[in-house]
């Protein structure tokens, strides 16, 4: 007689390891990109990424032909998640690989974080020396953020809302912003999607190379920016090129990636009330606003310059707040209200169905409007109120599982930070380095993990720790939570 488990496993996982092997076909397929850039340059990476193009390429043959019988398995919740956290993890390994065999001369577990952080766009590196690495290994730095950039949208807006997690169900296909009557089929939203992706991509390339950065430079920093990855071709990040047409570009297109991507293809087929109808756009857009303008008055008041203070603020405040992790200035230093309010940035984020991370807005509107109704009900208790969001009327279970993900995520902060204290790190390093992590946004905040330095110097396990809060936050929390219940592997 056969356990669960196994039950389980022969009806549901053997579909997971099929898919699992379509995509790391598809990510061996990408190496060989970088590999033909190092042939270019006669670098002896070009090698190495071949090799691994045909391993990563091999292995996800063998795992698609061996369970290519069961490509038509029902897909049904248990079998959404498993494959949503079981792709996240296999191709952060298989990524790694040419990192940890190239000549950066990094430990696996450097590799693994650079990779992590890059497929969850993080942005956070372990890497020093940029300016002269091979150029193939950065644009596979690069490539990472821009296909986990594409696939965090595949995610956010076909998957979560089928798990309903934490208040995803919001955005289901067939009434939100993935509307039915603008997208009819799935393969024209993804064609959609993807066309969008691509040409924001393309014409931040072509804007940052009108204002003066190089072809390579602009490629790379335009999948980053795109994808709110933050990954730069030079130690300084963007404050290398000190140029103000460089940061206009990027504050223009980072912004561009915390939106929903969908309403770019809205818009084009239904105008600017695409615009309108979506609540999180203006949400988000107000917030920005709101601060850029308080971190500016706030290094006015330290004695800033006002273009000066304008300047890095804007930059640096939409860098984060789109949990991008492009930097300019070591923000840190700005004193004690500009490290607050970057930390409660870290805990904002764009918008769902960007490319973006954290919180997302779309959450702090529905838990503002359910605790001004609880106020409201508390001085008149009779009183019937409707909860609204986006034209839709919000269910208990919505406000539930909103609620339920702020619970989550307070906790995994606090659990991650403890956890990163017990390996050495000082308060402020722990916290920013986890907040950070699980919103995807790159640097944290004072001298060890700050926008001046990296996490190459960390100890080893606060790198595991800040890993699994970029996971954990990029996943939605409840994506992992869920498959360690031991329910989970129960007929």
């Amino acid at each position: 007689m056969s356990s669960p488990v196994s039950t389980y496993f022969r009806s549901h996982a053997q579909f997971a390891i099929f898919v699992n092997g379509l995509l790391l076909i598809g990510l061996g397929a990408s190496m060989l990109v970088p590999a033909l850039v190092d042939f270019g340059t006669n670098n002896r990476d070009a090698e190495n990424f071949v090799i691994c193009a045909l391993l990563v390429g091999g292995t996800g043959s063998l795992f698609a032909a061996a369970f290519r019988q069961h490509r038509t398995g029902t897909l049904d919740r248990r079998t959404g998640y498993l494959i949503t956290l079981t792709a996240w993890l296999s191709v952060s390994f298989f990524g790694s690989l040419p990192l940890a065999v190239s000549s950066l001369n990094i430990s696996m577990t450097d590799a693994l974080f650079e990779t992590v952080s890059g497929l969850t766009t993080t942005g956070a590196t372990v890497l020093s020396g940029l300016d002269t690495t091979a150029p193939g290994l950065l644009l596979w730095r690069s490539l990472l953020q821009w296909i986990g950039g594409i696939g965090i949208v595949v995610m956010a807006l076909a998957m979560l809302p089928l798990l309903h997690v934490g208040g995803m169900q919001l955005f289901l296909s067939e009434s939100s912003d993935v509307s039915g009557k603008t997208f009819p089929r799935v393969g024209q939203f993804a064609r959609a999607i993807g066309a969008v992706y691509v040409g924001l991509t393309l014409a931040c390339t072509a804007g940052l190379m009108v204002a003066g950065m190089g072809a390579f430079d602009a490629v790379n920093h335009a999948m980053a920016a795109i994808a709110t990855g933050g990954f730069s071709t030079k130690d300084a990040s963007v404050g290398f090129y000190n140029s103000v047409g460089i940061e206009v570009v990027l504050i223009v297109f980072m912004t561009a990636g915390a939106l929903p991507l969908v309403v770019y293809a809205s818009l084009l087929m239904r105008g600017r009330r695409a615009i309108l109808e979506d609540g999180q756009v203006f949400g988000f857009l107000k917030v920005l606003a709101v601060a850029i303008g308080a971190a500016t008055v706030w290094n006015i008041s330290q004695g800033m310059e006002p273009f000066l203070a304008l300047r890095v603020s804007a930059f640096n405040v939409t860098s984060v707040l789109t949990d991008t992790g492009f930097a300019t200035t070591d923000f840190s230093t700005w004193g004690s209200f500009a490290i607050g309010l970057f930390f409660v940035l870290y805990f904002i984020g764009g918008c769902a169905g960007s490319t973006a991370g954290a919180i997302k807005i779309f959450r702090w509107q529905i838990l503002f409007v359910s605790a001004l109704r609880h106020l409201k009900t508390t001085l008149s208790p009779s009183r019937i109120l409707v909860l609204r969001y986006q034209q839709k009327q919000i269910d208990g279970d919505t406000i539930a599982a909103v609620r339920n993900f702020f619970f989550m995520y307070l906790i995994t902060f606090v659990v991650l930070s403890l956890a990163a204290m017990a390996t050495g790190l000082d308060f402020l390093s722990s916290t920013s380095a986890v907040a950070q992590g699980m919103a995807n946004a790159g640097p944290g905040l004072g001298p060890v993990v700050g926008p001046a330095t990296n996490f190459g110097h960390v100890p080893e396990a606060a790198k595991w720790v800040v890993m699994a809060a970029m996971l954990l936050g990029r996943l939605e929390l409840a994506t992992v939570y869920v498959v360690l219940l031991p329910d989970f592997w129960k007929r």
